[in-house]
C-alpha cells in the first residue's frame, strides 16, 4: 500500500471515531435527560400512591412515563446500531492493520537480507567499484546511504503500526463491552416498560369502572378553567382598549392639528387587536423580540410535558387545554420566560395564577402555591415570579402562550 492511501486510511478512521464520540455522547446525554424525567415522574408516582383516588393527572403522568421509557429504548437501540457500525469499521481496520503489518515485516525482512549480504565494507567496497561508470558508482553510494536511512524508518514506521493496531484492538473490545452493557440496559428497561404498560391497563380498567367520576371531575376542571380563561380574556380586552383610546386620542390630535394648518388630515388606517397592543415603539419592540425568540424561550420550570396543547378525550368526555401541563419537583420555583409586565396576580380555587404581557403577547402560569410579584411589576427573562402547586398529589405547573386572545402551542415557543 502507498503512503498516500495509508494516510488517506488513517485520516479516515480519525475523523470516523471523532464524528462516532460525538454522535455517542450526544446519544448519552440525551439518555440521561430521559431517565431524569423518567425518575422524576416515578418519584411524583410514589408519593402521590398515598391519595387512593385515580386522577387525570395520575394518568397523563403514566402516560408520558411510558412514551419517555419507550424514547429511551429508541435511544438505546440508535446507540447499538452506532456501535455494530463502529465496530464494523474498527474489525475492518484491524485486519487492514494486519495486512499492512505482513507486507512491512516481509519488506524488512528482505532489507535485512541484502544488508546481511552487503555488511561488511569490502563487500559495500566492490559493489560500488562495480559500477560502469562514474555517474552509476555515485548513484551506487547514494543509493546506500539511502538504504541505511529507509530501514531505520521502516523499523521505526512498523513499530507506529504496531502500537495502531494494538489501540484499535483495545477500543474494539471496548466497543464490544459497551454493546454487551448496553444490551442487558436495553433488556432491564423492556422489563420495565413491561411493568408499566401493565400498571397503565389497570388504570385504564379503573378508569373505564369509574367513567361517570372522572367526566365529574372534568366538569369541574372546565368551569374552573373557563373562569379563568374569562379572567385572562377581560384582562386583555382591557389592554386593548387602553390601547386603542390612547391610538384613538392620537389620531384626533392629529387631526386638529392638520385642520389648524389647514391641511388635510391623514386617512384613519384599519386597525386589529394586536396593532392596538403594538402601537407603542416599547410594546412594538417587545411584541418583535418576543416572536424572534419563537422556539428558544426558556421553560417556565424544568420537567415533562404530562398533558400537550389542544383538545383531549378521556372515555366520553372532552376537554381543551389551552396550553401544556409540565410536571416537575414539589416546590420548584416558577421562572418568567421573558421579558414583561405583570397584568394579574390571582388567587382562585386554592391556587395562584399569573399572566404577564409581552407587548401583544401574553404567557399564562397556573397552579402556583405561592407568587412573588404583584400587578404592575416588571420582570425579566428568567426571573423567579411564584412556586409550583401539587395537583392530584402531582406538582404540575398548566403553562399558556397567547397572540392576543388566541391560545398559541407552546411546545412551539419554548426550547426543545
Amino acid at each position: 500500500m502507498s503512503l498516500k492511501s495509508l494516510i488517506i486510511l488513517c485520516l479516515f478512521i480519525l475523523s470516523s471515531s471523532f464524528s462516532f464520540a460525538q454522535s455517542s455522547t450526544a446519544l448519552k446525554r440525551k439518555k440521561q435527560a430521559l431517565q431524569r424525567e423518567i425518575n422524576l415522574l416515578q418519584r411524583n408516582a410514589n408519593r402521590a400512591a398515598k391519595n387512593k383516588k385515580l386522577t387525570l393527572s395520575q394518568i397523563n403522568a403514566l402516560n408520558a412515563k411510558i412514551g419517555l421509557m419507550q424514547e429511551k429504548i429508541g435511544v438505546i437501540n440508535t446507540e447499538i446500531r452506532n456501535l455494530d457500525h463502529q465496530i464494523n469499521e474498527n474489525t475492518h481496520t484491524v485486519t487492514n492493520l494486519k495486512g499492512q503489518l505482513g507486507q512491512l515485516k516481509d519488506e524488512y525482512a528482505a532489507m535485512m537480507r541484502f544488508a546481511q549480504r552487503n555488511r561488511s565494507a569490502y563487500e559495500r567496497m566492490m559493489f560500488i567499484f562495480a559500477s560502469q561508470d562514474f555517474n552509476q558508482a555515485y548513484k551506487r553510494i547514494k543509493y546506500l546511504q539511502q538504504f541505511g536511512q529507509y530501514r531505520k524508518k521502516q523499523a521505526d514506521y512498523i513499530q507506529g503500526r504496531q502500537k495502531d493496531l494494538k489501540y484499535k484492538i483495545v477500543i474494539l473490545d471496548k466497543n464490544l463491552k459497551e454493546k454487551s452493557n448496553l444490551l442487558q440496559e436495553q433488556e432491564n428497561d423492556r422489563a420495565k416498560l413491561d411493568k408499566n404498560k401493565s400498571e397503565q391497563a389497570l388504570v385504564l380498567n379503573k378508569y373505564s369502572r369509574q367513567e361517570k367520576q372522572y367526566r365529574q371531575d372534568i366538569a369541574v376542571r372546565r368551569k374552573k378553567q373557563a373562569r379563568l380563561d374569562r379572567d385572562i380574556r377581560a384582562a386583555i380586552l382591557r389592554d386593548i382598549a387602553i390601547a386603542k383610546k390612547k391610538a384613538d386620542a392620537a389620531e384626533r390630535a392629529a387631526a386638529a392639528r392638520a385642520r389648524a394648518a389647514n391641511k388635510k388630515a391623514p386617512a384613519a388606517k384599519a386597525k386589529t387587536s394586536g396593532s392596538y397592543l403594538n402601537a407603542s415603539a416599547g410594546s412594538a419592540k417587545l411584541s418583535s423580540d418576543f416572536q424572534k425568540n419563537r422556539g428558544s424561550l426558556p421553560w417556565p420550570v424544568s420537567g415533562t410535558i404530562t398533558e400537550r396543547f389542544g383538545k383531549h378525550m378521556e372515555g366520553q368526555a372532552s376537554y381543551v387545554n389551552d396550553g401544556i401541563n409540565i410536571e416537575t419537583a414539589p416546590g420548584a420555583a416558577v421562572h418568567a420566560v421573558f421579558a414583561g409586565t405583570v397584568r394579574i396576580a390571582s388567587f382562585q380555587y386554592g391556587v395562584y395564577f399569573i399572566l404577564i404581557k409581552h407587548g401583544e403577547y401574553y404567557t399564562v402560569y397556573q397552579n402556583l402555591k405561592s407568587v412573588s410579584v404583584a400587578v404592575g411589576s416588571q420582570v425579566t427573562t428568567r426571573q423567579t415570579i411564584g412556586i409550583v402547586a401539587n395537583d392530584g398529589g402531582r406538582p404540575q405547573l398548566q403553562f399558556q402562550i397567547r397572540r392576543g386572545k388566541v391560545a398559541q402551542n407552546p411546545e412551539g415557543w419554548i426550547s426543545k
